[in-house]
């Protein structure tokens, strides 16, 4: 109720930006200044792989336009948390109560591009969905820029449903797989398909990463595994009043608690499939260490991923435990790439670690690491979180790791030329876009190649570029 109450703040807001637009109220953007995007996104949280693929998408959109024609801003939840992230922008505090927050700070802009990765779905909160397409909204009423970047869509509520298709049909929204537009052009939104932005990410070089590991226990010469648990079945996070007031004056609903007024689900079926997911993460990679001499550690993507991590840590009779609550995302992508394996149910603890060529797997609570595992070429390598035989199926995914080490490897490194070159065509359609909605804008002229249309890339990925290209 809280959510769709959300919804309808958001929409009203959206109508009167249209009456603001149309009365004269926005000045439009004229070639004496620089252009002003908002990037709307989950930031501020340590949620590693939001981060990250924010961090690379500024680096691209400022490559495509000109660092010196664009002045960026980013949505960040805590700016102490994203403290050296982002250089060159402006980071901008996001309040839990965000429509009024919007409508005021795009009227500041001359458009939005709103980069959350889960951007159209009600899998996680249906508060995250309607602030993007409330930005993208609001943008569009102002007949401002509106992209979604690197978006995925998946199911979402019926009132939620309703808004995208009636508030997004001017946006454009650049998916990361076939699966998301399509799910999008049913709406009638404008789509084309890209890929994530995370791939050209370079983090701390690997000495750092092994050296913490060697502090946590490593000896050097084993195989690293590194495992990547979350809680799987507290999602969606929902508002409610009255969970608020019980926390607040009886101490009830404490563990759920997410955020303000937000709490994540829970109850004996939530708890009960959460310890069935986490016997079977332990249970599996326990006997995998035994049989192939493998030093577990487990990674925490996002803070919220910690429990997880400590409970399987707990189940193993102790394995190290790096999170991003102690670890910024230079230092944890650097961590997880000094695995030779890992089996992850975060996205992004797979797509940062698959330019080294750490050899993954994944245990699935959405439809992301699914597409991802199609995209590879190795749908095999993937389960779901409630899979009631998830241990054994694992454990043989995890064998056949080990049995096909080389041959994983060499698909994934196969893969991130191809969406490399996939993020490039991604440059090229917003380049595009910005053009038709501002002609007089000095893009670069003349014919360039694809890679002028991605970040710098570092040294390791032009190597990878030409032995896999």
């Amino acid at each position: 109720m809280m959510d769709y109450a959300l919804g309808l703040w958001t929409s009203g807001l959206i109508e009167l930006s249209k009456l603001g637009w149309m009365l004269g109220a926005n000045a439009s953007w004229n070639s004496d200044r620089k252009l002003r995007f908002l990037f709307a996104g989950y930031n501020g949280a340590r949620n590693t792989g939001a981060d990250v693929r924010v961090e690379e998408m500024l680096r691209q959109i400022r490559r495509v336009l000109g660092a010196n024609n664009v002045d960026l801003s980013v949505l960040t939840q805590d700016k102490g948390l994203t403290q050296g992230y982002f250089k060159g922008t402006h980071q901008v505090r996001f309040p839990v109560v965000f429509p009024p927050f919007l409508f005021r700070e795009l009227a500041n802009h001359d458009g939005v591009i709103t980069c959350e990765g889960s951007m159209f779905k009600s899998k996680f909160a249906n508060a995250l969905t309607i602030m993007m397409i409330g930005s993208l909204g609001m943008a569009s009423a102002r007949n401002g820029l509106s992209v979604g970047y690197g978006a995925e869509a998946g199911k979402m509520d019926a009132y939620v449903r309703r808004m995208c298709r009636r508030y997004c049909r001017q946006s454009l929204v650049i998916t990361r797989n076939a699966e998301s537009r399509d799910i999008l052009r049913d709406l009638g939104v404008s789509t084309d398909v890209g890929t994530d932005t995370a791939w050209t990410f370079e983090p701390h070089p690997p000495e750092y990463g092994q050296q913490i590991l060697r502090s946590a226990g490593w000896d050097g010469k084993k195989p690293v595994l590194i495992v990547c648990p979350i809680n799987p079945f507290w999602w969606p996070v929902r508002a409610s009043l009255l969970k608020w007031a019980a926390r607040y004056t009886v101490g009830a609903f404490k563990q759920s608690h997410y955020r303000s007024i937000y709490f994540h689900n829970s109850g004996p079926d939530v708890d009960a499939a959460y310890d069935r997911y986490l016997n079977a993460m332990a249970g599996a990679v326990d006997t995998f260490r035994k049989d192939k001499s493998v030093f577990p550690v487990m990674v925490a993507m996002e803070r919220l991923d910690t429990d997880a991590c400590q409970r399987v840590a707990e189940r193993l009779g102790g394995a190290p435990v790096i999170t991003s609550a102690d670890h910024d995302m230079y230092q944890l992508v650097s961590i997880a790439r000094c695995g030779t394996f890992m089996v992850s149910s975060r996205y992004h603890g797979i797509v940062t670690t698959m330019p080294a060529g750490v050899v993954s797997a994944g245990v699935t609570m959405d439809e992301r690491i699914r597409n991802l595992m199609h995209d590879r070429g190795q749908k095999e390598l993937f389960l779901t979180v409630n899979d009631p035989d998830l241990e054994p199926k694992l454990l043989e995914v995890l064998k056949l790791l080990g049995r096909n080490e080389d041959k994983i490897r060499d698909g994934i490194r196969t893969n991130v030329v191809t969406n490399l070159k996939t993020m490039a065509s991604m440059g090229v359609r917003f380049e595009d876009h910005v053009r038709r909605r501002f002609p007089d804008f000095p893009l670069a002229s003349g014919v360039r190649r694809w890679e002028a249309y991605l970040p710098e890339l570092s040294k390791p990925l032009q190597k990878l570029m030409e032995t896999h290209g």
